[in-house]
């Protein structure tokens, strides 16, 4: 029993199931676009919450293949491997049916014993969280947690009510999180709508339709060409040293911490004040309006601008572009590059034989087409109300973030003591 009262219980044997899955036979090529079946792999799951950024799809007979790691609702997958494991989260329902590989392990608690909700806050406990990576660093060249070792666990478990109470005040802040996040898709994409009529199907206020030949294509009159470093005040990327980690201190960013609409913090590593201040005078740490490119190939889709200045420097990985502002907005030059025909072009300039990265030297010379600065400060204006709901989402959500961080060691200690009522 621990000092809470509570009884002292391995995982095994509260559940009906602990297992991971593996690769389909043919690997990542024989993945789908879209299909029957989702693959979910390491990079789905964060903490807290399932990441479609990637998401893998699979075939009838792959998903056969795999039938033994079939995910039912309010299964709690846990990744066992790499840099991201021990992160924790559940899956969506409209998600299903779908499949782990091996990167991931699926744990189906008995709910006559143990609620999944409250697994999955007891996981992800920093208490706990601590101890689950120490575990997988232990003894191995690879973090990694053994299916062995996820069923010795031992889970502190009141009453199935109060693990249920627990469960629902936390879920109550992520869902109005989620909530949050599946809003700003929303608007988003209702931003990126108008910004195609505008800028790629030439449909703007006063468009005469005149039109002229560029080396990009048809463009209107009245627009150029240029590349991105004549319209930048500066393009350079992060730290190419990686400083020791330490246990308090100041965020570091990689490439991984990079959301749709900003840098998660809370996932970046953090190094001391000496460290970070080295790398401020390296000109690491982006300022306000900056633009943050994903350099690397598979993440290319993480364009945004930083909306305020925050302690926080990047890896090499994240690219640093700072606009001129008299010759570009910052927001309608992000959008620009997410668009999906700029982003295959800018394909062209990944390279690197072990990890496929942008080349910062190549990547000034890339070209874009260039609306003049009145017609971009048009549409920021007119999107500045999504743009402005969008951010106070978000720092919503940060907010939300820092009260459920607080109350979960607490409640799952039982400082804040719950009744079964």
């Amino acid at each position: 029993m621990s000092s809470n009262g509570w009884e002292i219980y391995k995982l095994k044997s509260l559940c009906t199931k602990i297992g991971s899955g593996a690769t389909p036979r043919g690997g990542k090529e024989t993945y789908l676009e879209e299909g029957p079946y989702a693959l979910i792999r390491s990079q789905n799951v964060l903490d807290f919450f399932f990441s479609y950024d990637g998401l893998a799809f699979i075939d009838e007979n792959q998903a056969n293949q795999l039938s033994n790691v079939e995910i039912q609702e309010h299964d709690v997958l846990l990744n066992i491997t790499g840099d991201s494991v021990a992160r924790v989260c559940q899956v969506p329902k409209t998600l299903l049916p779908a499949r782990v590989n091996q990167h991931v392990s699926i744990i189906r608690p008995d709910n006559t014993k143990l609620a999944p909700e409250y697994l999955k806050y007891f996981l992800l406990n920093p208490k706990f969280k601590s101890y689950l990576l120490g575990l997988a660093s232990v003894g191995a060249t690879r973090n990694a947690l053994t299916k062995g070792m996820i069923e010795d666990l031992e889970i502190d478990l009141p009453s199935l009510p109060i693990q249920r109470r627990i469960a629902d005040i936390l879920s109550a802040l992520d869902e109005k999180i989620e909530l949050n996040r599946q809003t700003n898709v929303t608007l988003e994409s209702i931003a990126q709508s108008i910004f195609r009529e505008w800028f790629v199907e030439f449909k703007f206020p006063g468009a005469t339709g005149e039109v002229v030949e560029s080396e990009l294509g048809m463009i209107p009159k009245g627009w150029k060409i240029c590349d991105l470093e004549s319209i930048s005040k500066r393009i350079t990327d992060g730290a190419h040293g990686s400083p020791k980690s330490t246990d308090v201190g100041y965020p570091m960013a990689s490439v991984k911490d990079m959301r749709t609409w900003g840098i998660d913090i809370e996932s970046c590593r953090k190094i001391s004040k000496e460290d970070y201040l080295q790398l401020v005078r390296s000109d690491c740490k982006p300022l306000k309006n900056d633009i943050l490119i994903a350099k690397d190939g598979s993440y290319l889709k993480h364009i945004f601008v930083t909306q305020e200045e925050v302690d926080l420097v990047v890896l090499s990985s994240i690219a640093i572009l700072r606009p001129n502002e008299k010759t570009v907005d910052p927001y309608v030059l992000s959008y620009i590059l997410k668009q999906e025909s700029v982003l295959e072009r800018m394909k062209n300039y990944v390279s690197g034989a072990v990890i496929q990265r942008i080349v910062i030297k190549d990547f000034k010379k890339f070209k874009i087409v260039l609306p003049p600065i009145e017609l971009q400060q048009q549409w920021t204006s007119a999107c500045g109300a999504i743009l402005k709901k969008c951010w106070e989402n978000i720092r919503e959500n940060e907010m939300l973030s820092q009260i459920r961080d607080t109350l979960l060691p607490k409640l799952m200690s039982g400082e804040i003591e719950l009744t079964n009522n």
